[in-house]
């Protein structure tokens, strides 16, 4: 049954979500590709990806919020879902009842955790040098350990770190790196799950680690990298609408708010149902989208709801026009927009229905 009317939408090519997830595995080989589907898994929607991956059988994932892992556990039960983002002594409760494994990444939240008689599952995060979340003194760090390991109510499963600048700065990510591994040689017994790399990192480092168990994959499950040469992955969404309406302008005539545009000779006007509200900014009135194999330029003020494109004959109500994820990549508006990719697909609102497809070609 349709759930959506508005002919705009983004489309998450499944096929290549799994050549991406595959690719990063077969990169480590014996170790353990962690799905990470936080922010609604980097806008592509996260409950769908979820439960395609589960299909494929994987069962550990993270994400960053505590109603983002309770939203997928009350999808399927039986996985593994790590919780990376801030947790409060109020929260750990739900946690326990949900069997969702938490992060302590300060003094703060360990002292709760070791006060606590609740069954808990965690993992420790270590700030190497990131400065976001984290536990940073490497002495109260090994001691945090050994006192989690010794409670028999609490499971700390895992201990891991975050790379600052793993597609960029290579002596940063190896002081980053050292930092890390002189606290993983200090344990006595080291947690059953070490994860370090990030996308960038799982691609460029990860064969380098023989103490590591998984990897986190964010961006580069979604097919994006801020790596280059980026690795042999496929974005996975592309964002469309259709055209609704063209206009006719005379020579001087004006379109949309400010009247910012006038045609300069007879111009025809399509008018695409997206706009600001949609994820697709104002910035974006510089522009292009891509209608039947060719760019066509964006033109006047974008609304909160339409925007307006410069055609010509050719176009034609209910043509398709993509505005990213064909000739024009998810890359090239970011570049354009001066930010990166991860913005431009999380931006994406949740007026945008994601429509999953699969068996397309690539």
């Amino acid at each position: 049954m349709i759930n959506h009317y508005r002919p705009t939408w983004a489309e998450i090519n499944l096929d290549n979500l799994w050549h991406n997830y595959q690719i990063a595995q077969n990169e480590i080989e014996n170790k353990t590709v962690i799905p990470v589907i936080k922010a609604n898994a980097y806008g592509h929607g996260a409950k769908e990806v979820f439960k395609f991956l589960y299909k494929k059988g994987v069962r550990f994932f993270a994400v960053s919020l505590l109603e983002e892992a309770l939203e997928l556990k009350s999808i399927h039960q039986d996985v593994s879902i790590l919780m990376m983002g801030p947790i409060l002594e109020d929260d750990l409760e739900v946690v326990s009842i949900n069997q969702i494994e938490f992060t302590i990444y300060d003094k703060q939240i360990y002292e709760s955790v070791i006060q606590s008689n609740l069954e808990l599952t965690c993992h420790l995060k270590v700030d190497t040098g990131m400065s976001r979340y984290g536990m940073v003194e490497p002495k109260m760090i090994i001691d945090a350990v050994n006192n989690l390991q010794a409670k028999k109510n609490i499971n700390l499963k895992g201990i891991f770190t975050h790379f600052a600048t793993a597609n960029e700065n290579e002596m940063f990510y190896n002081m980053q790196a050292s930092r890390f591994i002189e606290i993983i040689n200090s344990l006595k017994i080291r947690p059953q799950m070490i994860h370090i790399s990030n996308s960038s990192s799982t691609f460029k480092y990860e064969k380098n680690y023989d103490f590591t168990t998984h990897v986190r994959l964010g961006i580069s499950l979604y097919g994006l990298s801020l790596d280059s040469p980026k690795p042999n992955i496929i974005p996975v969404m592309s964002l469309k609408s259709k055209v609704v309406q063209i206009k006719e302008l005379n020579k001087g005539e004006s379109v949309g708010y400010g009247a910012s545009y006038q045609a300069k000779a007879h111009e025809y006007i399509a008018i695409l149902p997206i706009g600001y509200a949609d994820g697709f900014i104002r910035k974006n009135k510089t522009g292009y989208v891509e209608i039947n194999k060719k760019e066509y330029k964006i033109v006047g003020i974008i609304c909160m709801d339409a925007c307006f494109v410069k055609v010509d004959e050719t176009v034609k109500i209910g043509d398709i026009a993509t505005l990213f994820g064909g000739l024009i990549t998810i890359d090239d508006v970011a570049h354009r927009l001066k930010t990166i990719n991860y913005e431009i697909v999380t931006s994406i609102s949740y007026r945008v229905p994601r429509i999953m497809v699969e068996g397309v070609k690539k």
